[in-house]
Formats: structure tokens, sequence, C-alpha cells
């Protein structure tokens, strides 16, 4: 059996001699890899038709992590802390969740992920969390020099699909976000909290392996817990594909 194809998020750069690139970090890259799969990169700006045509042979999206959701797809209060806003990769990804959600499609969220992914199915964010939610721990460690620091625990609820991939309730987790969930969008569960009560994974019910966290696995693969969601998202793919 071929491994299966694993589609990924990217974002809009430009390059030392200002050319616009599609990028990606390397490490979602390889984790996809460790568990499995074949990765392919998804540019944005495709248009409706080649997105789906690409979407139709992908076994499963993975919904990367990178900068804010713009604030009026889910009618975000103004913040000076909104960065890195990307409409063109807003687009994509949201039609890419309609998509996994209308045709029953494996997705795994991470950061950005979680976020889209609630906004896609009319939920609402956080637009900086340590101003908007009551008791907020330090969510936005340095990405520079923090990305395997382990910043809180998250505890698992049992019976989740989450829980199973993990192999664990409870384990502690990094932290490079400043943007939450603040209301969940429809027909998604909360699986995960940190300790100040911030949704820390969501799950879509009645969906073969619709699941998203708000850290960043692919920095603590030497966890199993790491380890073991790409493992369950991939099987789920490979799944799908045959």
């Amino acid at each position: 059996m071929q491994p299966p194809l694993i589609g990924l998020t990217t974002y809009n750069q430009k390059n030392k001699a200002g050319y616009p690139i599609s990028a990606l970090m390397h490490r979602y890259i390889e984790a996809v890899v460790a568990a499995g799969g074949t990765p392919v990169l998804i540019p944005t700006g495709l248009g409706a038709r080649i997105l789906r045509a690409l979407f139709d042979r992908l076994d499963g999206i993975l919904f990367t992590g990178g900068g804010d959701v713009e604030p009026r797809y889910y009618g975000g209060d103004a913040h000076p802390e909104v960065g890195g806003v990307d409409q063109q990769r807003d687009e994509t990804e949201l039609e890419l969740v309609r998509l996994a959600v209308q045709t029953g499609k494996p997705f795994l969220g991470i950061c950005r992920g979680l976020q889209i992914i609630n906004v896609a199915q009319g939920g609402a964010l956080y637009t900086h969390v340590p101003d908007q939610h009551p008791g907020a721990l330090k969510h936005n460690r340095d990405s520079a020099t923090e990305r395997e620091y382990l910043a809180h625990g998250v505890e698992v609820v049992g019976e989740s699909r989450l829980a199973s991939a993990a192999g664990a309730l409870h384990f502690e987790v990094n932290s490079l976000h400043h943007q939450g969930i603040s209301r969940l969008g429809t027909g998604l569960r909360p699986v995960a909290y940190a300790p100040d009560a911030l949704i820390e994974g969501i799950e879509l019910t009645d969906h073969p392996f619709g699941l998203a966290v708000q850290w960043h696995p692919e920095w603590l693969l030497n966890y199993e817990h790491a380890r073991g969601l790409f493992a369950a998202f991939v099987h789920a793919a490979a799944r799908k594909a045959g």
C-alpha cells in the first residue's frame, strides 16, 4: 500500500530578492514523514476548481500554524497585536475545512489550524488572549527560543479521539500563540483544556478524524503524545485512502 498523501497548508512570504514564495517550516513535513505519510504542500490562491482537484487527490489535510486569521471572518474585536494576516491563506483554508467536513476527509489542525477550523465552523476567537481571557496564562511564549519549552499542562477529556491518539489524559505542551477559541463552532467538541480553562483541543463530532490542538506537537516529537497524534492522523488518512 502506498503511503497516504497528506496536504499541508502553506503561507505566503517573499524571498530575499522580493519575489513571492509559498513557505512552510520543515518540522511539519518531518512529522508527517516520520508518521508514514507523504507530504504535499498546498499553495494559496489556486482558485476553486484547481483547489478542489488537488483536494480530491489528497488523503488527509494538515492545517499548519502561522499568522492570525482575519478578524472579520468571526466578528472579532480589533486589536493592535493582530498580525501576519494573509487573506489568500484564510480563503484557501476556510474552503479546505468546508470540503474536509463535507467529504469526511481526515484532518488535523495545529495552533492557527485549530483557530481556522473553529472559524470555518462559525466559531469565534479571542483576538488577544492576555487581554480578553480572564486569568490567562502566558500562552505567547517566545517563538524564537521556546518552541520546545513545556509551558503548561493540558487536561484531555477521556473517551476522546485525542486521548486515544496521545495515550494520556495529562501531559505538558509548548505554547506559541496569542489567540484562542472564545466561542466554539458548530459540531465541535472541546477535548483539552489549559489550566486557565482556555480550550486547547477540539474534535469534530460525527467525522472519521477531525481533530485540532492549540499547541505545536511537531516540535515535541521526543514525546509519545506528540508522535501518537501524528500517527493516528496518518493512519486515519491511510484508511480513507484505501
